[in-house]
């Protein structure tokens, strides 16, 4: 007859936070998310720009518009993917559907909101938040890629 072994104790939220085995997973996120405000500063200055040359005042409205959400996007999927790290699956299945949840109902309200308005040119709003976004994922990939990291933990 054998014994069962010893249970092993296990942290309720997995690793802690200065865990090594994190580590590599953090260098990836805070690379996506300096590269993400850099692009989105990067935006911002050249979607006023062009946004002003193109339509004004509503052009500039509309670029500031776009910037933001894009921020608020890519930001907030960064962020709860930086909350997860090691966490139990349950727990950051949860958090990022909940944000991703939150994010969709911002963005249905902020476009409700906008449909009335007349202050900013829908156009440049869409053109710098399709940049936004489509970049951002570009610099999450490019952070993924030129990053060390093992496929194993020991």
């Amino acid at each position: 007859m054998t014994t069962p072994p010893a249970p092993r104790p296990q942290q309720p939220d997995g690793p802690g936070p200065d865990d090594e085995s994190t580590a590599a997973e953090r260098v990836i996120l805070r690379t996506a998310l300096r590269d993400m405000l850099v692009l989105v500063g990067g935006l911002l200055v050249l979607g006023c720009a062009v946004g002003a040359l193109v339509d004004g005042m509503a052009g500039v409205w509309g670029a500031l518009v776009g910037a933001t959400l894009a921020a608020f996007f890519c930001a907030t999927t960064i962020w709860s993917m930086m909350r997860t790290i090691g966490a139990n699956p349950v727990k950051m299945f949860a958090l990022i559907m909940g944000t991703w949840m939150a994010k969709i109902v911002v963005l249905v309200v902020v476009l409700a909101l906008l449909k009335q308005a007349d202050f900013y040119n829908a156009y440049v709003l869409v053109a710098v938040l399709a940049l936004g976004v489509a970049g951002s994922a570009l610099l999450d990939y490019r952070a993924v890629k030129n990053t060390r990291m093992p496929y194993v933990q020991p």
